[in-house]
């Protein structure tokens, strides 16, 4: 696991959501707090990027979905599903936390063969293990601060992105594919009996057509899932 970027990066709303107990089991799991659900600003001009994915999403066309519109700027648009994918697997790990526990989930893995240690480059430079839910939880912190950062995800209008923007977009999204492995790995059972199995696939499906549009996810990054990937993707070539 390499240790994270030292830069920080997004100001599009800055609520918080305090998800307690979700998933079914009534259990004794403390009370969970991340940080969505970021708001992109109505009117804004990430705002109207964000409506045309979301209608171009609706015609069921993935691969189309996925492009970057006509005459827009490859940073916004990375920068606007950044935050949308962020924002989804928030939502989805948030109906399986009462499954991913310390006991369960002693260690943050993706099947017997992948393991993570978590280090941010900042606060915690050398690798460390730690459990799932404490990974997951350090993880999307640590995105939250790049999202929170507007001097790297700028929401005003003229305000350029840094050079560097792109390299941390990639970490960003590098280690939430890191969320979705876990889940498909350690928790797709209780998707199952949740029934938000559909919801889950139509969501990594989404993001694996994005990252491959634009080579933002190392190959091997994603081994934990290739089998997966290769059956999602396969009918859309």
């Amino acid at each position: 696991m390499q240790p994270g970027l030292r830069t920080p990066a997004l100001s599009w709303g800055k609520g918080k959501v305090s998800w307690g107990k979700l998933g079914r089991s009534g259990g004794s799991r403390s009370s969970k707090t991340f940080k969505p659900k970021k708001n992109i600003p109505e009117g804004s001009h990430q705002y109207e990027l964000l409506k045309h994915a979301e209608a171009t999403l609706g015609s069921g066309n993935l691969r189309m979905a996925v492009m970057l519109p006509e005459g827009e700027d490859l940073n916004e648009w990375v920068a606007v599903n950044t935050v949308d994918f962020f924002n989804q697997i928030n939502m989805l790990y948030g109906t399986i936390t009462d499954f991913c526990t310390e006991e369960s989930c002693p260690v943050m893995s993706a099947g017997p063969k992948y393991e993570y240690h978590w280090a941010d480059g900042t606060n915690i430079k050398k690798p460390i293990k730690c459990s799932a839910p404490k990974y997951i939880d350090y993880l999307m912190t640590w995105v939250q601060d790049q999202l929170d950062d507007e001097t790297l995800f700028p929401s005003k209008i003229g305000v350029p992105f840094p050079k560097n923007f792109m390299s941390v977009a990639k970490t960003i999204l590098k280690r939430l594919f890191r969320v979705y492995a876990h889940i498909y790995h350690q928790h797709f059972d209780p998707v199952i009996q949740l029934q938000e199995e559909a919801h889950l696939n139509t969501s990594f499906k989404h993001f694996i057509f994005f990252v491959q549009e634009f080579n933002l996810i190392d190959r091997r990054e994603l081994a934990p899932l290739q089998e997966l990937i290769e059956k999602l993707t396969s009918k859309d070539r």
